[in-house]
This record gives structure tokens, C-alpha cells and sequence, in this order.
């Protein structure tokens, strides 16, 4: 829920609707999380509140799927989504720390991610923690191809 719910808050009003759903749909399900927490070599942490335990956002690394040359010592920061109530509060810093020690410790020598060119906040953020730009994708959410950005950075 964490998934549809930041893609919604992050890409409503930039994206059309009917892709955001049709996104939502088929790449934050839960039998995809589901799938993922079973598969070796990927990854998933949730953040979550003190008072009740809700969560408010996640990281997984999966294997890299991205249009650049990858070696066996790469991985993929595939998600690292945290509600907008809680930008601002070093939760997504937390996160990615989380994930670059993980993959670290697990031998990975390289992290890249994938990020929507339009999202001036989320690139900043990445900027801040060390990545540079890779290569580009072309990134399909419903029915359209938008512009991504594939960043990276040494572990």
C-alpha cells in the first residue's frame, strides 16, 4: 500500500491518471512484493512509526535491470519510496544508508537506481548522497515511455 500511495502523492497531477492506476496495478501489487521477498538476492525494508507501527516507507534491491553495462558485483536500488508527510525528516537518508551497508556487506561494489527526469526533488536527494549519472531509460508507467535517469555510485 506504501508503494501505490507514494507513486500517487509523487506523480499525481505530473502523470495522467490512468497511468498512475494502471502503474500502481501491476508494479506496486502485492503479489509482486510478495514474489520479491521469496527470490534470492533481493531485498525489502520497511520504515516504520514509533507510535503504532505504521509503516511510511521502503527500500528494495533487486538484481540490476537497467539499459547500462552491469557487472555481478552491481545491484539495484529498485525502490526507495517514503510518504511526503515524512520528507524532510532524514527517513529516506535512514533507508538508503540501510540499503548501500546492506549491499555492501553482501559484496556489492556498486549501487544504481533509476529515476523519473522530471522528479527535481528525488535527483537532488540522490545528488546528495553520491550518485552521478550512468545512463538513461526509457521508463513505461501505463501507456507512456517517460525520460529516466539511471544513476550510480560506488559502495
Amino acid at each position: 500500500m506504501v508503494g501505490q500511495a507514494t507513486f500517487l502523492e509523487t506523480y499525481a497531477g505530473v502523470l495522467p491518471a490512468g497511468d498512475i492506476l494502471s502503474h500502481c496495478k501491476t508494479q506496486h501489487s502485492e503479489a509482486l512484493y510478495a514474489d520479491w521477498l521469496a527470490k534470492a538476492g533481493y531485498r525489502l525494508w520497511a520504515a516504520e512509526m514509533d507510535e503504532g507501527g505504521a509503516v511510511v516507507g521502503y527500500a528494495a534491491l533487486t538484481p540490476p535491470d537497467l539499459p547500462v553495462a552491469t557487472g555481478e558485483r552491481d545491484v539495484e536500488l529498485k525502490r526507495i519510496y517514503v510518504l511526503n508527510r515524512f520528507h524532510g525528516t532524514g527517513l529516506g537518508a535512514k533507508l538508503m544508508t540501510t540499503a548501500m551497508e546492506r549491499a555492501s556487506s553482501d559484496g556489492f561494489t556498486r549501487m544504481l537506481l533509476g529515476v523519473f527526469g522530471g522528479n527535481s526533488r528525488a535527483i537532488a536527494f540522490y545528488a546528495r548522497q553520491g550518485y552521478a549519472e550512468a545512463g538513461v531509460r526509457k521508463f513505461r508507467v501505463g501507456a507512456n515511455e517517460y525520460d529516466d535517469l539511471v544513476l550510480a555510485r560506488s559502495l
